[in-house]
């Protein structure tokens, strides 16, 4: 059987250093906001480019408490719009809507399924004041002209970045293109820890200093309080796994591009749509193909002992929780999450285990 992921692979990689990494903190006895944690932020915000990493609790916290800080520094207020894919997983939409904010939804580019920079300009309203990029699948979503736009109209440029650790755009990282971005280290990331952990990256020392206030309960002296904050904190634990696996990160995602690669060049079917790099960067997070028999594929490779994910099910705008826009049709966003079946991608796969799923994909029947 080849695992869509294996997490007991993934950690094998880097055991020894990892195991090293835990008894460190474990005997150091000290395991919330130490060295461990200051180390990560300061060489993540190094190896991403920016100025300032404030580490947090996981993703959505870092997403959340971007759009909570630019709120208390007065760049924000209720009711503003937020350009943000539809195409995206929820937690990018839920730190918006959490934040009393309003997400303006925008259909992707069939051609890349990343939000689609032609139709920007004409969801912008007077209301808007930030645009929300999403590296949906570890692709860069980048352009010229969303800076252009931002420029123009003052908004905010931020980054969801929870799935492109490493990423390019030409010389800087994705992380480092707008205001401010946000990452996720859950486990079966590129850079993952052993649990939930996320991080903020950005240039503006303002905000940065918000945002490490408001996650530590609203303090930034003890036990006085300026906002009314949370308590969102990456534990020494991850941190120093963290420590291990960054510097194998690059490496990792090479490797990553090498699978993809062989996906591209030998995956022949008539009712499979791979979508095509062009001069984008990509760490391959996941590799998506769209088939319209979505489901009958994903159990043919089961019953050939491959293992699948389909990210994402149910768009946003379908969901329960958003049963106020269920009216709504984006019709794009709904043909890719009908579609959508992502492959295995990871450093733990072989060469060999690429060839046969693509054996077993190139002869699934084209009348299943």
């Amino acid at each position: 059987m080849i695992d869509y992921l294996s997490l007991k692979r993934i950690t094998d990689l880097h055991a020894a250093e990892i195991t090293a990494a835990v008894n460190r903190v474990v005997g150091s006895g000290w395991y919330l906001q130490g060295q461990e944690t200051q180390q990560f932020e300061a060489e993540y915000a190094q190896y991403i480019g920016t100025k300032h990493c404030i580490t947090c609790g996981n993703g959505l916290d870092a997403l959340s408490l971007i759009l909570r800080a630019y709120m208390e520094l007065g760049c924000l207020k209720e009711g503003d719009e937020v350009i943000v894919p539809a195409n995206t997983y929820i937690a990018t939409i839920l730190s918006i809507t959490e934040n009393r904010l309003v997400p303006v939804l925008v259909e992707p580019d069939i051609n890349t399924l990343e939000l689609d920079e032609r139709l920007i300009k004409q969801a912008i309203t007077p209301k808007t004041r930030a645009i929300m990029l999403v590296h949906l699948y570890g692709r860069c979503a980048y352009t010229p002209l969303i800076t252009e736009l931002c420029q123009h109209h003052k908004l905010l440029l931020l980054e969801d970045n929870a799935q492109a650790h490493g990423c390019y755009y030409k010389e800087k990282r994705t992380g480092s293109l707008g205001n401010a971005a946000a990452h996720s280290f859950y486990p079966g990331k590129n850079l993952g820890a052993l649990g939930d952990a996320g991080a903020v990256t950005t240039d503006d020392e303002a905000l940065a200093k918000t945002i490490r206030s408001l996650a530590n309960y609203g303090s930034s002296r003890k036990y006085e309080f300026t906002f009314k904050g949370r308590n969102s904190r990456m534990d020494e634990i991850q941190a120093a796994v963290l420590r291990v696996k960054l510097p194998y990160l690059d490496e990792e995602n090479r490797r990553r591009k090498e699978i993809a690669r062989l996906y591209q060049s030998a995956i022949h079917h008539p009712k499979i749509t791979i979508t095509a790099d062009n001069d984008c960067d990509n760490v391959y997070h996941i590799f998506p193909i769209l088939c319209p028999d979505r489901d009958e594929m994903q159990l043919y490779l089961r019953e050939k002992g491959v293992g699948t994910m389909i990210h994402y099910p149910i768009p946003p705008h379908q969901q329960q929780a958003y049963h106020e826009w269920n009216n709504r049709h984006y019709p794009l966003t709904e043909r890719i999450h009908r579609e959508e079946l992502s492959l295995p991608c990871n450093p733990t796969m072989t060469d060999d285990d690429c060839k046969y799923i693509i054996e077993q994909i190139n002869h699934y029947p084209s009348n299943f």
